[in-house]
């Protein structure tokens, strides 16, 4: 097939955008189940939280997967310079994946209670951390890193953790806190999902206190990232979609419509990374305090060649991964509810 009249470069910057977003809107929330897990009273409800989630948090895992594959394909040297330079976050974001995935696997495995609180704590800790170090991410590529002329990354770890970033570590816990809530809401019935109800009320009120500070933060210190908007000024829809999917959110829950509610949080999701993928372009990694070194989506690209082979199969396998994502989560619809087989 011949892609020669498509802008390759930015078709994958979409791309991969979408994959991440997939990410950010399905395993948000069972990270925000698990950052909820220990203000459940009992055995049994912290056995139904894990059980919403049981069906799908792994697959969920997937578009992260996906995306860091895409990105090696299409970006090679954003995808050197980003896993060297921030080697150590994300082997501590590996360590936290995999150990709240073996907790939700052995947790039931004994009856003990020290057993099972063992792995509540597990659990709990290993979904706040995995939020937190995934917004720290986000938050050092909007605010730049230290780039050699070679593309390579010249700081420490340490500088990788400046209040800017942190507060997007924080924020993106409480972003996923709010959709996780949301979910376990639907998914649940009885004294378990009144009590979601007040726990979504307290989510909301943190993620919008972060979503201001992190706003008036930008806006002040870091002004490139809204320097399109300012530019373009029809992109302010999608910030004003952004507010009244949020605004949305307690109404839907007010009037009882769980599932609208987590419709709204996920539509504030996907604008939310649209504004970021949208004032970051064409960077995929801005330099600071030298923006001639950044990386973008044509010093940093694969060859045309590769980039249209890559899109080929990417249309072939996107589909399949999205029928699969829709299936499971057609076949575990519905409330949950306690057997032998579950967690």
């Amino acid at each position: 097939m011949n892609w020669g009249a498509l802008d390759l470069n930015t078709v994958w910057f979409i791309l991969i955008g979408v994959l991440f977003t997939g990410y950010a809107m399905l395993d948000g929330f069972d990270l925000g189940v698990g950052a909820l897990h220990l203000f459940t009273k009992n055995d049994q409800e912290r056995r139904i939280m894990l059980n919403a989630i049981g069906p799908v948090w792994d697959g969920n895992e997937v578009w992260l997967v996906t995306g860091g594959g895409a990105l090696f394909a299409a970006f090679p040297n954003v995808y050197a310079t980003v896993f060297s330079g921030f080697y150590l976050a994300f082997v501590l974001l590996l360590v936290m994946l995999i150990f709240r995935a073996v907790a939700i696997e052995f947790r039931s495995k004994q009856p003990m209670r020290w057993w099972r609180q063992m792995w509540d704590i597990g659990f709990s800790v290993g979904s706040l951390g995995s939020s937190l170090l995934i917004g720290v991410a986000v938050g050092n590529i909007a605010w730049g890193i230290p780039l050699d002329a070679r593309g390579e990354f010249a700081g420490t770890f340490l500088s990788l953790l400046g209040p800017y970033p942190l507060l997007l570590g924080v924020t993106t816990v409480a972003l996923f806190m709010m959709h996780g809530a949301i979910y376990a809401l639907m998914k649940t019935e009885g004294e378990l999902h009144d009590r979601l109800r007040g726990w979504i009320n307290n989510c909301i009120i943190f993620f919008i206190i972060c979503y201001a500070t992190t706003t008036m933060a930008t806006l002040l210190y870091v002004p490139h990232m809204a320097a399109r908007m300012r530019a373009e000024p029809w992109l302010f829809s999608i910030a004003l979609i952004n507010m009244l999917a949020i605004a949305n959110i307690p109404r839907e829950i007010h009037l009882g419509r769980d599932a609208r509610a987590f419709i709204s949080s996920c539509v504030a999701m996907v604008a939310l990374m649209g504004l970021f993928g949208l004032e970051m372009y064409p960077n995929l990694v801005l330099s600071n305090p030298v923006p001639a070194h950044s990386l973008n989506l044509h010093n940093a690209a694969s060859s045309t060649k590769t980039l249209g082979i890559m899109l080929t199969i990417a249309l072939i396998g996107v589909p399949i991964v999205l029928a699969y994502t829709v299936s499971i989560y057609w076949i575990f619809r519905g409330k949950v509810r306690l057997d032998r087989m579950s967690y």
